[in-house]
């Protein structure tokens, strides 16, 4: 069982995805790869000729929406053009900017639009997500998220800021909804440095790390809810110095689970 129906239930559930930030990058990956799988996705982004793009890559099967994230009015619209395709049941939050600005040039008012880029993006489609969810009492949220705020690069403030507090939403989120809503999968999925506009030249490829969100975004487990992954492998929560002397004692060993990016 998942959740508390039939494993059934959700392969044979006609799958609608909103994905953020589809204009390009790793969302555009994530668009292809769940199109592939037969699911059927929204993109969402700012820019319609980099959507169509997407749409030429995707196939049939995707459609492109425009809208900022970070305009609640325009997201609001955005899920309305995609109930006159289905039923959303899975959004995977995508959408960022990185302006790489030093603070001694970040104004408030730059500060801000990052925050409502990068956070405010995840709370408006969250919020509209879960207005279809809750009815039916199941969905899918896929934060994609960083380690950011952790370590902060230099130049990175706003963007640091924001994707903690992107993390802190995801927690809260389960908070709120786990207990009620089990059938409301929520987690956060860190795809590494990438080899896009806003990675590394070295990283890895968008369409690798798609495998590897698209397997995360389709796994419809209670047990994920509120759990933290990097690539394909979990992070496991830190364990306080009782419990670790413990495992010792007890000789328990950590499980750490791993994604098959070839997963249906």
């Amino acid at each position: 069982m998942r959740c508390g129906w039939p494993k059934e239930w959700w392969e044979n559930v006609d799958n609608l995805a909103v994905i953020t930030g589809a204009s390009g990058g790793l969302g555009r990956s994530l668009a292809i790869e769940m199109v592939r799988r037969g699911v059927r996705v929204v993109g969402l982004g700012r820019r319609s000729d980099a959507l169509d793009e997407t749409a030429a890559a995707a196939g049939a099967g995707f459609t492109p929406v425009v809208a900022d994230v970070g305009d609640a009015d325009a997201v609001a619209c955005a899920f309305e053009a995609a109930d006159k395709i289905g039923t959303v049941n899975i959004l995977v939050n995508n959408a960022a900017v990185y302006p790489r600005r030093d603070i001694l040039d970040e104004t408030p008012a730059s500060f801000a639009q990052t925050m409502a880029a990068n956070l405010g993006g995840t709370v408006n489609c969250s919020h509209e997500a879960l207005a279809r969810m809750v009815p039916q009492g199941a969905g899918r949220i896929m934060n994609v998220s960083t380690f950011a705020d952790v370590a902060p690069l230099p130049a990175s403030a706003a963007y640091s800021t924001s994707k903690g507090a992107q993390r802190i939403f995801t927690r809260c989120l389960v908070a709120d909804l786990g207990d009620r809503f089990p059938g409301i999968v929520i987690n956060d999925w860190m795809p590494g440095m990438l080899s896009t506009t806003m990675g590394v030249p070295h990283g890895t490829s968008a369409d690798t790390a798609a495998k590897w969100g698209a397997t995360m975004a389709l796994w419809q487990d209670v047990s994920i809810n509120g759990t933290v992954w990097e690539e394909d492998r979990e992070i496991p929560p830190q364990r306080g110095l009782k419990d670790r002397l413990k495992d010792k004692l007890l000789l328990r060993k950590q499980v750490i689970r791993r994604l098959d990016p070839g997963a249906p």
